[in-house]
């Protein structure tokens, strides 16, 4: 990895035995002459010697994640710059969503979370007012106006974008706040040559308890996890032999052009279409950027069974457009999943763990239905279906109540 500055902040502790010996905590009591006193426990006592000790709560936090390594502060962050919306995601399941001062196309990735927080009582996020930090692209300028605490983004993903370097992104963590983000563990392509030394890949589930450290809300991260164990175990329990999976093509459809991805590649970029397992059509297909593309000749020869129209679900796509313009084309028409009806709206890549929950959810009804029961109809613009306790592949109760409760 190249030479960069180690990040220290006005927020931040000094690492390391600082942050350890601040741990401790100071009590005082005093009892007074006879046996019968009671024993007063108010946070400030005075000694028999006068003197008054304080009881000291230490707020202070420690994560850590490549490519950025430890970050220390001195309490849990109240305003976190967000690009992706999977750390926004991260944020409110956290508890912490009010903290959020960003987010990449508010009204696309807000309404998305929110059209899946609708069936979690007492969990929404509130989008409106956001600026969009793409917008005018991300510049120094923007992030010393927002002042945030931590910068959720990976600063290997930031030297990729316009007028920004190394020491400019140094810059800002000694100035403002720490970088923290992990952008290529989504696919687990390479980053910059100057973080490589440094980087490692992780699975969503990783990435957000790191997160959850940065808020000091490990035991929430871990209940989470907990419930997303238990779907992807009810799952595979359940799958149907590898030879009677569908074929299935994951792509955004957009005027001739299919714009395709992979199913069961590592990375969290797929984490709620791998564990379904389906057969991938173009699972033998390497790309040069993060995704593909290609057009009808291509498609029809692949002819998946299912096509899961990435961003379907979000207000970007018109799902019932994207299926006439299918159905009207000479080719479009011919393919099989148009014509028995298997082509859904598929979410959103940049997901965190309570999108994934329902995304996983979502995708096993939609390629399983005959195991997992069927994906109800989806309108354009609606919520996140309801269905009954029944037809729930996890318990929306118990994730709303670690969400609001952290229970």
């Amino acid at each position: 990895m190249g030479e960069q500055r180690t990040p220290f902040t006005r927020r931040q502790y000094l690492k390391g035995a600082g942050a350890a010996t601040a741990a401790g905590l100071l009590a005082g009591c005093t009892g007074s002459g006879d046996g019968g006193d009671e024993t007063t426990a108010n946070a400030d006592a005075t000694t028999n010697e006068g003197t008054t000790a304080q009881t000291t709560t230490d707020t202070s936090v420690t994560a850590s994640m490549a490519p950025v390594g430890e970050v220390s502060l001195d309490e849990p962050p109240e305003d976190v710059f967000v690009v992706f919306p999977q750390y926004a995601d991260m944020a409110v399941a956290l508890g912490h969503g009010d903290a959020v001062n960003s987010i990449y196309v508010p009204e696309m990735s807000g309404t998305t979370m929110n059209h899946y927080y609708e069936r979690l009582d007492g969990v929404s996020f509130d989008w409106e007012g956001l600026p969009d930090p793409y917008g005018d692209g991300i510049n120094e300028e923007q992030l010393y106006s927002l002042d945030s605490d931590v910068h959720f983004l990976d600063p290997a993903y930031l030297l990729t974008q316009d007028n920004w370097s190394v020491g400019d992104i140094d810059d800002i963590a000694a100035n403002i706040g720490p970088w923290f983000g992990n952008f290529y563990s989504g696919t687990h392509d390479q980053p910059p040559e100057q973080y490589r030394d440094a980087y490692e890949y992780y699975t969503l589930w990783e990435v957000f308890e790191n997160v959850a450290d940065v808020f000091g809300e490990r035991e929430r991260a871990e209940a989470l996890r907990g419930v997303h164990e238990d779907l992807v175990s009810t799952i595979e329990a359940d799958l149907p032999p590898e030879a009677e999976r569908p074929t299935v093509a994951r792509a955004t459809y957009s005027q001739g052009t299919f714009y395709t991805y992979h199913l069961n590649k590592p990375g969290y970029w797929f984490a709620d279409t791998r564990p379904l397992a389906a057969n991938d059509v173009f699972a033998d297909e390497e790309w040069s950027n993060f995704w593909g593309s290609v057009g009808y000749e291509a498609m029809l020869e692949a002819d998946p069974d299912v096509i899961l129209n990435l961003w379907g679900a979000t207000p970007r796509y018109d799902m019932d457009s994207v299926r006439e313009s299918l159905r009207n084309s000479d080719a479009g028409g011919t393919l099989s999943a148009v014509e028995n009806d298997r082509v859904y709206a598929s979410g959103m890549r940049y997901q965190g763990p309570l999108m994934n929950l329902f995304q996983i959810e979502m995708t096993a009804k939609q390629l399983y239905p005959d195991v997992f029961g069927e994906w109800p109809d989806y309108e354009h613009g609606a919520h996140y279906p309801e269905m009954t306790a029944d037809e729930q592949l996890f318990d929306r109760g118990r994730v709303a109540s670690i969400v609001t409760d952290g229970a």
